[in-house]
């Protein structure tokens, strides 16, 4: 439990100190599957490394099915830059997940792991009047992190 909550607050600190420092940042929240979960989190918006390939890293805390999960996502994603006749632009991309697991159980001794994954993930978002972006995603996990994540959330510029 101590290494989770220790490890949630470092990467709070490290994402909160890349808000500062970035231009955009938002909010997210969605259902998780397996485990069974609602989430919600924060992320920014790292930079442009390559031509439409952004850095954006996350940090997402789950709630339910016995166990509480923190996930640390560094995610790249790539931003098709053609929109058309749609006020739509889609992204694909994908990261590591470093997946902090705190299970509630009555059994004495250490009731926590920590977990590293492999995500993919892709994405839909629309520039609103105000300049920011509403956007949806849908998140597939592999070696240890959650199958399916289903995520709204904005990000303010």
């Amino acid at each position: 439990m101590k290494r989770t909550l220790i490890g949630a607050l470092v990467a709070m600190t490290m994402i909160a100190g890349a808000a500062q420092a970035a231009t955009a940042w938002g909010v997210r929240g969605g259902i998780t599957s397996n485990p069974d979960q609602v989430h919600v989190g924060v992320h920014v918006n790292g930079g442009e490394l390559f031509t439409d390939g952004w850095f954006i890293p996350n940090l997402e805390v789950g709630f339910g099915d016995h166990l509480t999960l923190v996930a640390l996502n560094p995610e790249l994603v790539y931003k098709f830059s053609k929109r058309g006749t749609s006020d739509w632009g889609f992204y694909v991309g994908g990261g590591l997940g470093v997946n902090f697991y705190n299970f509630d159980s009555n059994v004495p001794g250490d009731d926590s792991e920590t977990r590293v994954g492999l995500n993919f993930l892709g994405g839909m978002s629309r520039k609103l009047s105000a300049g920011n972006d509403f956007f949806l995603e849908l998140k597939l996990g592999a070696q240890d992190s959650p199958d399916t994540k289903v995520t709204a959330g904005f990000t303010f510029y």
